[in-house]
C-alpha cells in the first residue's frame, strides 16, 4: 500500500469524523459501512457469541455518534480506534461474565495508518498480520492470541501456560514490538 493512499485514507476518515460532529447521519452510515466488518470481526473473535458482538458494535456506533469530537487524528486512525473501543468493550463484557476473573487488561494498542475501506484491503492487512503472527516465537505468539483474542489478563495468561507473570509480561511487550515493527508501512 502507498503512503499517499494511506494519508488519502486518514483524510476520508477525518472527514466523516468532522461530519459526525456536525450531526451528518449519512456521515456515520458510511463510516459504519467501511468499519463494521472490522469492529464485529474483533468482538466476534473475543466473545464468541454473535449477540452480544451485535450489541456491542451498535454501542460502539452509537458512541461515536456522541463523542465523536473527541477524536484526535493524531493519537492514531479510525480504525484503529474502533478496533480498541470494540477489544475494550468485548473484555468488558467478558468480565462482567466472570466478575472473579482478574482486573489487569493489556493496554498495548498498535495503532497503524493502513487503508482498511476495501475489503481486498482488509484481507491483505490479515494476511499480513497473520504471517507476522506466523514468524513470532511459539511462546510470542500464544501470549498475544490470549491477550488479544481471548481477553486474557497477564496473569490469566500465566496461570494458562504455567508461565512466571514476568515472562509472560516480556513475551507480551517483545511480539507488541516485533508487530509494531513489521507492520509498519
Amino acid at each position: 500500500m502507498n503512503p499517499a493512499s494511506s494519508i488519502d485514507q486518514r483524510s476520508s476518515d477525518w472527514t466523516l469524523i468532522e461530519r459526525i460532529v456536525a450531526r451528518d447521519e449519512t456521515a456515520l452510515a458510511s463510516l459504519y459501512d467501511r468499519y463494521s466488518g472490522l469492529v464485529c470481526a474483533v468482538l466476534n473473535r473475543i466473545l464468541r457469541d454473535s449477540a452480544a458482538a451485535e450489541e456491542i458494535l451498535q454501542d460502539i456506533f452509537f458512541q461515536v455518534w456522541r463523542t465523536a469530537a473527541q477524536f484526535d487524528p493524531a493519537r492514531g486512525s479510525v480504525p484503529g480506534w474502533l478496533a480498541v473501543a470494540a477489544r475494550n468493550r468485548a473484555i468488558s463484557r467478558l468480565r462482567r461474565r466472570n466478575p472473579g476473573q482478574g482486573e489487569e487488561l493489556f493496554e498495548n494498542a498498535i495503532v497503524l495508518p493502513f487503508n482498511l475501506e476495501t475489503e481486498a484491503a482488509q484481507k491483505q492487512m490479515m494476511g499480513k498480520v497473520k504471517g507476522v503472527l506466523g514468524n513470532l516465537p511459539k511462546e510470542q505468539r500464544e501470549a498475544i492470541e490470549l491477550a488479544y483474542f481471548e481477553g486474557l489478563t497477564h496473569s490469566e495468561i500465566a496461570t494458562r501456560t504455567g508461565d512466571p507473570l514476568g515472562t509472560v509480561k516480556t513475551r507480551l511487550r517483545s511480539a507488541v514490538e516485533t508487530l509494531k515493527k513489521k507492520l509498519q508501512p
